[in-house]
């Protein structure tokens, strides 16, 4: 449904298309996005994930690269035809972005008028709208007297209005508390279940990812570094950043008083402090019982944590393992024979 192929965009501080001042948002960038999945992208502030949503309508044109909706190539479109285009193309954004002088009503039938579409027909494709997102009371109020989900909630009825088959969403539910913001996430759910339509969402929130999405691609510096199934991700990341935003999303990290005492480097009468994560049967097996029996340490659990992923569990633990180097070794081999990953934090001094 969604084809970016090595999509680049770049910045010039000039007209010219050169400088040494150049900024590339984007670099050569290469996604497919399914018809009927929910896609997710994430990636820190800066990273390029803005600017790789808005290449999917064109609202950036790419300074290299193609992308294809719908099988239309839309980087080849003429302005009328890119313009039909992006009536199938949805998108909803941040900060809402309604007309505050129009009703609710007004806001979703304004893509429709723009169509050309006659009133009748704008009333009949609105009215089931504002039933679907649970706003059919508000059809005569203004955005000021709504809350921001409400206001959410009129940005989705109106990118629907025109009956799109992609639905993008730009960071649309991070000016929203966390109780909004599960309802907003269920109602694109369902809106991608019932409708059959193919989202795209940008987020810097594990938790939207977590909750609705099929597939996860990281973004980092404007180049894509990672895509997976999101159970894969959330269980074996691949790169650094994504294990870092796994990390603070299950904010596991160990305690101050023991990050202070933290060394980088194994010495004498040291032992190693290590993250483990768990996942499928591994959770369930009493692991650490046996790594004291088979291998002669003792483990000191300092934090753990399971979660659940979709369809799959998620183990997570912070703990010190006490015994000799070749005993902490031998552990951690064990571990990691048992399909753990296991990521040494540092190394403590020992107290006895």
């Amino acid at each position: 449904m969604i084809e970016l192929s090595n999509v680049s965009k770049t910045y010039f501080s000039n007209n010219r298309g050169s400088g040494a001042n150049a900024i590339h948002a984007l670099k050569n960038a290469t996604l497919t996005v399914p018809k009927g999945t929910i896609h997710g992208v994430i990636g820190l502030s800066g990273a390029g994930k803005s600017t790789l949503i808005r290449c999917v309508n064109l609202l950036e044109r790419p300074t290299s690269g193609s992308v294809t909706v719908d099988g239309q190539e839309m980087t080849r479109l003429s302005n009328a035809e890119l313009n039909r285009a992006r009536h199938r193309i949805g998108m909803i954004f941040q900060h809402f972005n309604l007309l505050t002088t129009r009703t609710v009503f007004d806001n979703v039938a304004l893509p429709l008028e723009l169509m050309g579409q006659k009133r009748h027909t704008v009333r009949d494709r609105v009215i089931p709208l504002l039933e679907m997102v649970g706003l059919a009371d508000k059809a005569n109020q203004y955005p000021a007297q709504l809350s921001g989900g409400q206001k959410q909630r009129v940005a989705i009825a109106r990118a629907l209005a025109s009956k799109p088959q992609v639905l993008l969403c730009d960071e649309a539910t991070s000016a929203l508390d966390p109780q909004t913001t599960s309802s907003i996430l269920e109602l694109l759910r369902d809106i991608n279940h019932q409708l059959g339509i193919t989202i795209l969402l940008i987020t810097h929130e594990m938790e939207v990812v977590k909750s609705i999405c099929h597939r996860v691609s990281l973004i980092s510096n404007g180049e894509l570094v990672e895509d997976s199934e999101v159970g894969d991700f959330f269980t074996a990341p691949r790169t650094q950043l994504g294990r870092e935003f796994l990390n603070d999303f299950l904010q596991l990290t160990p305690p101050k008083e023991l990050i202070e005492r933290l060394l980088d480097a194994p010495g004498e009468n040291t032992h190693p402090v290590v993250r483990l994560t768990f996942s499928g049967d591994a959770v369930s097996t009493p692991l650490i019982s046996r790594l004291a029996r088979e291998c002669g340490v003792d483990v000191s659990i300092l934090q753990a944590k399971v979660e659940s992923i979709q369809e799959r569990t998620l183990g997570l633990m912070i703990a010190e393992l006490l015994g000799s180097a070749a005993q902490t070794q031998q552990a951690m081999h064990y571990l990691e024979s048992h399909q753990l990953q296991v990521e040494v934090l540092g190394h403590v001094q020992r107290n006895d």
